[in-house]
């Protein structure tokens, strides 16, 4: 028999029985490199520092285009509004943004010490609050993660060693490998070092505070801006040395958390296929191998994919050798 996963819900008539893809918007960083070329065979904008490929956005500054299929080239803030709620489900209000933000990034040089602002102070400062998921897809030798604060550090400690430049004695970081997962909310102190391949799965927002960059300075040659006082106001003073989880098993839970649920399912050839009953949109990752997807039609989809699967569509997901997916579901 087929593993199911049911929402329980009322299934809607199936008038969107295909996965939705989107052209990669790719976003120049100060710490990318070339990487994405390589690890996901992807085609880069020429003379680029690639950091980011923003595989499904509804931002007004960023919008997904949907690449193939009878909708090809139209945006998903525009498929939204006219298909609400086969894409959606029932209920949704078609003028709210899409909730989910996907990522991938190829980080070759460490990100800035940063924190999103929780809910509570997101507003107070014009900003959105940002919970985000970290998939270690892919790691070279000695790369870490910087999470949260060392055991027992005060925020007058942090800033006293932030004002004297040695903050790093004050920041967690840990070791991470290929498979690895951690939940990263709004107010969690946070940066990843070099050398980590990651999938981010994380709310619709784009707020940013950096609190710390390493003397760096940006692709302009200047220091890049922080955000000191606001950074302060948002970390969690008790968040200390949190880890990653490791996520072997056929099916684990990374995440589940009031913004999204986030489940990685392990795939081998000839084992059952997985069903994906309707009711709600989903957001399915290919993290390892190459994976069939059928709905209407039949989907290879390779490793680094990522497609919307319509709220209106049922789905069966199998593979002929071995692979493993991640699957967002309940962000409406």
């Amino acid at each position: 028999m087929a593993s199911r996963i049911s929402n329980g819900m009322r299934q809607p008539p199936s008038d969107m029985n295909f996965p939705i893809s989107f052209t990669p918007l790719y976003q120049e960083r100060v710490w990318g490199g070339r990487n994405l070329a390589d690890a996901l065979a992807r085609q880069l904008p020429e003379g680029k520092v690639i950091g980011e490929s923003w595989e499904i956005v509804d931002r007004p500054e960023a919008q997904s285009v949907i690449h193939g299929g009878e909708h090809d080239g139209a945006t998903l803030r525009g498929l939204i509004e006219k298909h609400t709620t086969a894409i959606m489900g029932e209920g949704y209000d078609p003028n709210r943004p899409f909730p989910i933000l996907v990522k991938w990034l190829d980080c070759q040089d460490r990100l800035s010490l940063q924190v999103h602002p929780p809910e509570s102070v997101a507003s107070v400062l014009n900003g959105e609050p940002k919970t985000e998921n970290w998939y270690i897809a892919d790691t070279q030798t000695g790369a870490n993660l910087i999470v949260g604060l060392k055991k027992g550090v005060t925020r007058q400690e942090f800033e006293s060693r932030l004002e004297e430049g040695t903050l790093e004695s004050c920041i967690h970081r840990f070791d991470v490998s290929p498979g690895d997962s951690i939940l990263v909310e709004s107010g969690r102190l946070h940066a990843i070092d070099a050398g980590n391949l990651i999938l981010e799965i994380q709310q619709n927002s784009d707020t940013t505070y950096r609190v710390y960059d390493w003397g760096r300075v940006g692709l302009d040659g200047d220091p890049r801006q922080l955000h000191i006082e606001e950074s302060l106001q948002c970390i969690d003073w008790q968040d200390f040395e949190p880890q990653s989880m490791d996520t072997n098993g056929n099916r684990v839970t990374l995440a589940d958390c009031k913004e999204f649920r986030l489940i990685k399912h392990r795939l081998e050839g000839g084992s059952p296929s997985i069903e994906l009953d309707s009711g709600e949109p989903r957001i399915l990752s290919v993290v390892e191998g190459e994976v069939i997807l059928d709905g209407e039609d039949s989907h290879s989809l390779s490793y680094g994919a990522n497609v919307l699967l319509p709220a209106s569509g049922t789905f069966s997901l199998s593979c002929h050798g071995n692979a493993a997916v991640l699957i967002t579901d309940r962000f409406v």
